[in-house]
C-alpha cells in the first residue's frame, strides 16, 4: 500500500517534469528499500521482539517479585516494630512495678528500723532508769550513813554527852531521818 502510493507519487512527478528531481529517489531504490525494511521488520518481529518481550516480562516479574518481597519485608518490619513497642511498654511497666516494689520495701525497712530504734531507745531508757534508781538507793544509803554520823556528832555536841553506843546512835539517826522524810512528804503533798 505504501509502496503503491509512493510509486504512483513518483510516476506523477516523473510525468510532470522530464528532469529527475534530486530530492526524490528512483522507484527501484524505493522498492528495494521497502523490501529490505519488510525483511528487517519480519526478522525483528519474529526473532528480536519475542526475546525483547521475554526480557521485559522477566524484568516485570523480577520487579513485581521485588515489590512483593519489599511489601513482605515492610509487613515484617511493621510486625517487628509493633513487637518492639510492646516489649518497650512491658519493660516500662515492669520498671514501674520494680520501682514501686522498691519504694514499698524501703518504707518497710524504714518502719522496721524505726520500730527497732524505738525498742532500743526504750531498752536504753529502762536501763538508765534502773541505773539511776540503783545509784539513788546507793546515794540514799550513803547519805543516811553520812547524815547519821553528822547528826550523832551534832547531837553529842548539843546534849553534851557522847552517843557512842551504836544502838542508841542508830535509833537517833533513824528517828531524825524519819522525821525529815515525813516533813518532805507533807511539803510535797501541800505543793500539789
Amino acid at each position: 500500500m505504501i509502496t503503491a502510493s509512493l510509486a504512483a507519487a513518483g510516476s506523477v512527478l516523473a510525468a510532470e517534469s522530464s528532469e529527475p528531481n534530486p530530492l526524490l529517489p528512483e522507484t527501484y531504490d524505493i522498492v528495494w528499500s521497502l523490501v529490505i525494511v519488510a525483511i528487517i521488520a519480519v526478522v525483528f518481529i519474529k526473532y528480536v521482539l519475542p526475546k525483547f518481550t521475554a526480557v521485559l516480562d522477566e524484568r516485570t516479574e523480577k520487579i513485581e517479585g521485588g515489590l512483593a518481597k519489599a511489601e513482605t519485608a515492610q509487613a515484617e518490619a511493621q510486625a517487628a516494630l509493633a513487637e518492639y513497642q510492646q516489649q518497650l511498654t512491658d519493660a516500662r511497666t515492669e520498671a514501674a512495678r520494680i520501682r514501686e516494689d522498691a519504694r514499698a520495701e524501703g518504707a518497710a525497712i524504714v518502719a522496721e528500723s524505726r520500730t527497732r530504734a524505738q525498742g532500743e531507745a526504750a531498752r536504753v531508757v529502762e536501763n538508765a532508769q534502773r541505773q539511776i534508781e540503783a545509784e539513788r538507793q546507793q546515794a540514799q544509803v550513803s547519805l543516811r550513813a553520812e547524815v547519821g554520823s553528822l547528826a550523832t556528832e551534832l547531837a553529842s555536841k548539843i546534849v553534851g554527852e557522847a552517843l557512842e553506843d551504836e544502838v542508841r546512835r542508830s535509833r537517833v539517826v533513824e528517828r531524825f531521818l524519819d522525821e525529815l522524810e515525813a516533813q518532805t512528804t507533807a511539803d510535797a503533798g501541800k505543793g500539789n
